[in-house]
């Protein structure tokens, strides 16, 4: 099999093809590993999700095509109603609702749960719904915003996951990071999907006052 590079220099590339192949690649994992899955919340796994103020929410539409999604909110704003159910509350964002548009082709979902400073995550898969409403709405309220859709999930597999990835990176780190090195979010909008608009105008409206349109 050949690919070829962004300078159009062809090389060859050698695909794994098999889950046999895959293992004797990397090996069989530890036991403990391979049975840590569990399929129900603990009392451990509730105290991660109350600190947790971020979480990834991966889906995938009827033909396989995928998504993933940020969600973050204060700590805590997952709430958990029983130890097979949990509920991530919906903000104000750009309406594509790519994930949401998924959910209702495909119910799986994957998500993973940060607490910032922590390298290790939480992961749960289950199956998801979008509810409109629910009598416990308002406990999703955050600033006065109570959403107007929220994702119900039932948990099917959770589990941790190890800080290898964290720590080869030093995501945490201050002194590794380098916000500049990437160009702005004003400069990206510009050039991609706000090309009548100037960079400087886009500033201003990516700049302090972005903060205040969180949940309005």
């Amino acid at each position: 099999m050949a690919a070829r590079d962004t300078a159009g220099r062809d090389f060859a590339v050698r695909e794994i093809t098999s889950e046999a192949e895959l293992d004797d690649l990397i090996g069989e994992p530890h036991p403990r590993d391979a049975h840590k899955v569990r399929h129900a919340l603990d009392a451990l796994d509730r105290e991660w999700l109350a600190a947790a103020p971020f979480c990834l929410v991966a889906t995938a539409d009827g033909t396989g095509m995928c998504d993933v999604s940020p969600k973050g909110d204060p700590a805590g704003f997952v709430l958990v109603l029983d130890d097979r159910t949990l509920v991530i509350p919906d903000r104000p964002g750009n309406r594509r609702a790519d994930g949401f548009r998924n959910v209702l082709a495909n119910p799986h979902v994957g998500l993973i749960f940060l607490v910032p400073g922590r390298g290790d995550t939480l992961r749960v898969n289950g199956r998801a719904r979008l509810l409109r409403d629910a009598g416990f709405f308002d406990r999703l309220t955050v600033r006065g915003h109570r959403p107007e859709v929220a994702l119900l999930v039932e948990v099917e597999e959770v589990f941790s996951h190890c800080s290898k990835a964290f720590l080869r990176s030093a995501l945490w780190k201050p002194d590794t990071w380098r916000p500049d090195a990437a160009p702005s979010r004003a400069r990206m909008a510009a050039g991609q999907e706000r090309r009548g608009q100037s960079v400087e105008e886009l500033e201003v409206y990516y700049g302090a006052g972005y903060g205040t349109r969180l949940y309005g």
